[in-house]
């Protein structure tokens, strides 16, 4: 098998392939963030970097049989108050996506991407000529992470106006929770919230991070003491973050805390992938 990953980041889908036992003979990467690419090789030296996905020739592979991708999502986000939508500089990189997917002609693919506004969820449902199966990662990690996955993995089936779904069931709940996955310190939480590329980055003004906690409940903290005290609180660790996104612990351990922050917050959560990858052979 002969994979294609675009916007691969630190390669998550080649954690997910593995860990679902899928051999490859090779394993192509279109990433261009510095060290998105070191920890890849890091980790997977046989890893064939390709650059920049505007690059990408399909006349340079060979036959492409899996193509994953997870384009750029902040132009859908509903995070994101000026969202654009396809019509955004980062989010417009999807055609790129689509261009090698039509000339590449994969057996399987999976492309991820975030709850978007209807009309951007049917423009791209109609293009990938199949509806996304629906998944959070909390059913699998000790966070909530709602995302959409387009693919032609496990039986399809077609509704009355002919439209094709993946037969993807949800994943089994693990119900794991954040205080599971916590090295040292108390929670007063089920489990986190969604990983941003800024979730684990060092903040050490304690009493914004408390304050913001409790008046938006936009970000996780931990508590260093039961008292649940301003004096306690602190964000994820890596190794923390490594394990809400049921990445390998140490995976990322050849950077600093803020730059894993910015891969693991940008990455997929492995083991929503896995599930996907083991129904190519059902």
């Amino acid at each position: 098998m002969n994979v294609l990953s675009l916007f691969d980041g630190m390669s998550c889908g080649q954690i997910a392939l593995n860990r679902c036992g899928i051999k490859y003979e090779n394993y192509f990467a279109s990433e261009i963030k510095k060290h998105a690419i070191e920890v890849t090789q890091h980790n997977y030296p046989k890893t064939i970097q390709l650059g920049n996905i505007k690059d990408i020739k399909k006349e340079d592979l060979p036959q492409i049989d899996l193509i994953l991708a997870g384009s750029p999502c902040q132009d859908f986000s509903r995070g994101n108050k000026t969202r654009d939508g396809l019509d955004g500089q980062k989010s417009s990189l999807f055609f790129e996506f689509y261009r090698l997917y039509k000339e590449c002609k994969p057996k399987y693919f999976i492309l991820e991407n975030v709850i978007m506004p209807p009309a951007d969820y049917e423009y791209l449902s109609r293009l990938m000529e199949t509806y996304p199966v629906r998944i959070n990662s909390s059913k699998v990690s000790a966070q909530f992470r709602d995302r959409l996955y387009w693919t032609n993995i496990g039986q399809e089936y077609r509704d009355l106006f002919g439209f094709r779904y993946s037969d993807i069931p949800q994943p089994k709940d693990k119900k794991l929770y954040l205080k599971d996955i916590l090295t040292s310190g108390f929670t007063d939480k089920l489990k986190s919230r969604c990983l941003l590329t800024n979730t684990g980055q060092i903040n050490e003004n304690q009493e914004y991070l408390l304050n913001r906690y409790k008046t938006t409940g936009m970000i996780t903290i931990v508590f260093e003491k039961e008292d649940l005290s301003v004096e306690s609180v602190r964000t994820f660790n890596q190794i923390e973050m490594e394990r809400l996104q049921t990445v390998p612990e140490n995976y990322t351990s050849i950077l600093d805390v803020n730059k894993a922050s910015d891969l693991l917050g940008d990455g997929w959560t492995v083991d929503v992938i896995s599930h996907i990858l083991n129904y190519i052979n059902k």
